[in-house]
């Protein structure tokens, strides 16, 4: 298999599981979007490693596998078919491996909500400047702002296992700023997470609708 036919692959599962992103993405400038979808398919692999399925352990081994891969990427190695459409971006990746270990710290968010930010602060640090540089972003996000962002996912995938929120319910999770600065495609990734979100609190889990998608996406966009 050649490796723009296993990277095809890849970004065709990550689209499969966010098919909002075919409209999103319009608020993108069409040269971005190619990275945009293998960043963010790089953010889903993160999170569900960290905190999809029953089992901590094989997350676990493949959190410890990612870590490898990326400081790999900043001295020019590549083994995932991701890093034929990332590990060249002028970026810090060893930065982001060294920022890993703090996923692997929980499975679940901690009943008090600074506790929990305060567990995601190490990959919030890592992942604000480096999105703004890969993205070319005027201003990036505030760490603090990339945390919220963060335990948004991380609620979002806790459902999966049949794990209560843990004191961290989705309105208050929501009633949090959305992400307003840093790069586009983060945004508009947060801002379709909370709509996800929205939507399961009011017991409809899974992808939104096409209008609110637009919606969602053209806010987030704004900034």
């Amino acid at each position: 298999m050649s490796g723009q036919v296993a990277l095809d692959e890849f970004l065709g599962k990550w689209r499969a599981r966010w098919p909002e992103w075919a409209i999103a993405e319009v608020f993108l400038p069409a040269g971005d979007r190619p990275l945009a979808q293998a960043w963010l398919a790089l953010r889903g692999e993160l999170a569900e490693a960290a905190w999809g399925g029953d089992d901590p352990t094989p997350g676990a081994a493949k959190l410890g596998w990612w870590e490898e891969e990326l400081r790999g990427w900043s001295r020019g190695a590549r083994r995932h078919p991701l890093g034929q459409a990332l590990q060249k971006q002028p970026v810090d990746w060893a930065a982001l491996a060294a920022a890993l270990p703090a996923l692997r710290a929980r499975r679940a968010p901690e009943q008090d909500r600074a506790t929990t930010l305060e567990g995601l602060a190490p990959l919030a640090q890592a992942l604000a400047p480096l999105t703004a540089r890969l993205f070319d972003a005027a201003t990036a996000a505030t760490p603090e702002a990339m945390a919220d962002a963060l335990l948004a996912e991380w609620v979002l995938l806790l459902p999966q296992r049949g794990v209560p929120a843990a004191g961290t319910d989705i309105p208050s999770l929501l009633a949090a700023p959305p992400l307003r600065t840093g790069a586009r495609a983060e945004r508009i990734h947060a801002g379709l997470v909370r709509a996800r979100l929205q939507r399961s609190a009011r017991g409809r889990p899974g992808p939104v609708p096409a209008p609110v998608a637009l919606l969602a996406a053209w806010r987030a966009a704004r900034g």
